[in-house]
């Protein structure tokens, strides 16, 4: 189901659903059985596993992977260049790894170029700046383990 308003140019999978305004670019590819809420950007050669939840209003960008069983709370940040300036636009993108059943909490930040392991948990506004190992839970800004 692609809702009237999303706008898809990438590839998307069997079963899933992308909701009201999103915008799917082209080279990306979301997997099967995903769920794209209201107002989600996927960038190009964005890679979206199976079996994902992206909550309403997150921007994914180029330079990012989520693997399959991913949850992306409302609102949660993703960025792909470390120090970006509106005069010296880049296409120099740093990659961000989100692994296999972990977890982004609302409103969350995930910096570039960190990998957030399996099953691992971001608690919600968390600000994430380095790797997040798997099975961890971290809170706060700079999101630490607790």
């Amino acid at each position: 189901m692609i809702h009237e308003t999303a706008y898809v140019e990438g590839t998307v999978g069997a079963g899933t659903r992308v909701w009201h305004f999103s915008h799917i670019m082209e080279g990306a590819v979301v997997g099967n059985n995903c769920n794209i809420g209201q107002n989600v950007f996927i960038g190009r050669n964005v890679r979206v596993g199976s079996n994902v939840k992206i909550q309403n209003n997150v921007s994914v960008y180029e330079g990012i992977t989520l693997e399959d069983g991913v949850f992306c709370g409302p609102s949660c940040v993703f960025t792909n260049v470390k120090f970006p300036r509106s005069d010296k636009p880049t296409n120099d993108y740093i990659p961000t790894l989100v692994k296999k059943g972990a977890t982004i909490g609302a409103n969350a930040t995930i910096v570039c170029g960190v990998t957030i392991g399996e099953n691992a948990f971001v608690g919600a506004g968390a600000v994430v700046t380095k790797d997040v190992p798997d099975n961890t839970v971290v809170v706060g800004n700079p999101a630490a383990a607790i």
